[in-house]
């Protein structure tokens, strides 16, 4: 089973920033590609941020310039830096990572249990 710790949501001011974590665990034998997710009610989920194993990144267009994404693979975690933060920003940010079990099983997406990311004044 792949175990996803979430952490850093919370209540900020407009403007203000927040880090959230996410620490990967369980039966790994690669990561690739790492994401942030997030989701409002009664609206899909739309990815944030994704950072591949190579070093390359994508951010959402809401996002640029404000968020920055980065990992340390010596412990399969993720960090999603949020600065500049807007209303528009609450939702529920979930974690998610593409996971091989083994080496020779295809790569997987496995998915946190989400942290709730208010902004408000």
């Amino acid at each position: 089973q792949v175990q996803f710790v979430e952490s850093g949501g919370g209540l900020v001011q407009p403007g203000g920033s927040l880090r959230l974590s996410c620490v990967v665990s369980g039966s790994i034998w690669h990561i690739s590609s790492m994401a942030w997710f997030r989701q409002v009610p009664g609206k899909q989920r739309e990815l944030v941020a994704r950072s591949g194993s190579g070093g390359s990144t994508f951010y959402a267009d809401s996002v640029t310039g404000r968020f920055t994404i980065s990992r340390n693979n010596a412990a399969n975690t993720v960090f999603l830096q949020m600065n500049s933060l807007k209303t528009e920003d609450t939702a529920v940010y979930y974690c998610s990572a593409a996971v091989a079990i083994t080496g020779v099983a295809p790569l997987s997406n496995y998915w946190g249990q989400g942290t709730q990311v208010t902004v408000s004044s």
